[in-house]
């Protein structure tokens, strides 16, 4: 397996690179409109095909690439059914995706927003805005809930093996990856308490709202092509 992490600082936005190495056929999840040339310059450089282009959900911090490699490539977009209208794959708990030989599995982990996915590949799943290295996603706008979000990290990513993997959607403090048993020891929004603990700590965070919002959800409800009209 291929697996290659990159960075966006505007929006501190990780967009991963998965490939299978015997077909060469490859995904990229959460790709940022702004580094679509960077993006398909490494694929190009490694010698793969684009085939499948993920979102884990609607991103109100950035404008996701998705549509406009899939005009360039013809790869196929996805994401949840609960989510962008606009994608080819519409995907929901339990299904595959299958990268050539790899087969990504698909979590629903909702909370930060009503769309959120993770994904499960080889010892490793990618969160999204769910669960970050010590920390979770806000809960505060897109039908985002604390509660389900606590469910989606106990039960769900917090069921997967100890030594899984864990690579975030996003980083703000430097770190590139996790565990899930580190985060279930060290996290400091989640470790150790309670549903209810962890409801009102979300309700006293009072963040401003990201700066991109207005705009990037609109755009990314049309896979980032569609840019909404002032």
């Amino acid at each position: 397996m291929i697996l290659r992490q990159l960075f966006d600082h505007e929006s501190s936005t990780f967009t991963y690179l998965v490939a299978d190495e015997a077909t060469n056929r490859a995904a990229l999840i959460d790709p940022v409109a702004a580094q679509v040339d960077r993006d398909l310059k490494l694929i190009s450089e490694l010698g793969l095909t684009l085939v499948m282009v993920l979102d884990t959900h609607v991103h109100a911090d950035h404008v996701t690439g998705a549509g406009e490699l899939r005009s360039r490539t013809g790869a196929k977009t996805a994401a949840s059914a609960l989510g962008a209208p606009c994608v080819d794959v519409k995907l929901n708990a339990g299904d595959v995706i299958a990268i050539g030989g790899l087969e990504l599995k698909v979590l629903a982990t909702p909370g930060h927003t009503d769309d959120s996915l993770s994904f499960l590949l080889e010892g490793h799943v990618f969160t999204g805005d769910a669960l970050l290295v010590r920390g979770t996603g806000r809960t505060d706008f897109q039908n985002g809930d604390a509660r389900t979000l606590f469910d989606s990290i106990t039960r769900v990513l917090f069921g997967l093996p100890a030594e899984t993997v864990v690579l975030p959607g996003h980083d703000y403090k430097g770190f590139s990856s996790t565990t899930i048993a580190e985060e279930q020891a060290h996290n400091p929004r989640i470790a150790g308490k309670s549903a209810e603990e962890f409801v009102s700590l979300m309700q006293s965070l009072a963040l401003a709202p990201p700066k991109k919002l207005d705009t990037a959800v609109p755009a990314n409800r049309a896979c980032g092509q569609a840019l909404p009209t002032v």
